[in-house]
């Protein structure tokens, strides 16, 4: 057995900073290799814990960023326009990838993998959809799907962004 200091969380085993003792097949062979861990030093546990400081700051600026986008997104309505057929069905679906699109017509750049759709939407209709923004921070989009104008359909209403 021999003492590391994870410079990273590692599932199952500690997170970044702590001491662990772990097998000397796997210290040689993955964590000191891969830069995961360190030997227990005085001069290494001062790094890691430089490295902790700056982890910390940029972890709060990243959070701070994603909070302001999050506001940003709730504020936003989403208005998709699909054609329908009889009795008020969709002609496709609506997809994540049309939401990103959306959003990113309203000047919000959002990742498509980011939006939590669980299957396409298939109906006209009003939705919160959940986005996940950070791993801590979810926002809800507003997702309204309208009937897309046709000729000579005058109660069709056209999507406005």
């Amino acid at each position: 057995m021999v003492e590391l200091i994870l410079r990273e969380t590692i599932d199952n085993l500690g997170r970044r900073g702590e001491v662990v003792k772990v097998a000397n097949g796997y210290a040689r062979n993955y964590l000191l290799p891969q830069k995961l861990a360190l030997l227990v030093t005085p001069s290494n546990e001062r790094q890691i814990e430089r490295e902790r400081e700056a982890a910390e700051l940029r972890e709060t600026e990243e959070r701070q960023a994603a909070q302001s986008l999050a506001d940003r997104v709730a504020a936003v309505e989403c208005v998709i326009g699909r054609r329908v057929g009889d009795k008020d069905t969709l002609y496709g679906s609506v997809t994540s990838a049309d939401i990103a699109d959306s959003l990113n017509e309203q000047q919000l750049s959002i990742d498509k993998r980011k939006i939590q759709l669980s299957e396409p939407l298939k109906e006209l209709g009003e939705f919160l959809i959940p986005l996940k923004v950070h791993r801590e921070i979810t926002a809800n989009i507003k997702v309204r799907i309208i009937k897309e104008a046709t000729e000579g359909d005058s109660e069709s209403v056209t999507p406005s962004s």
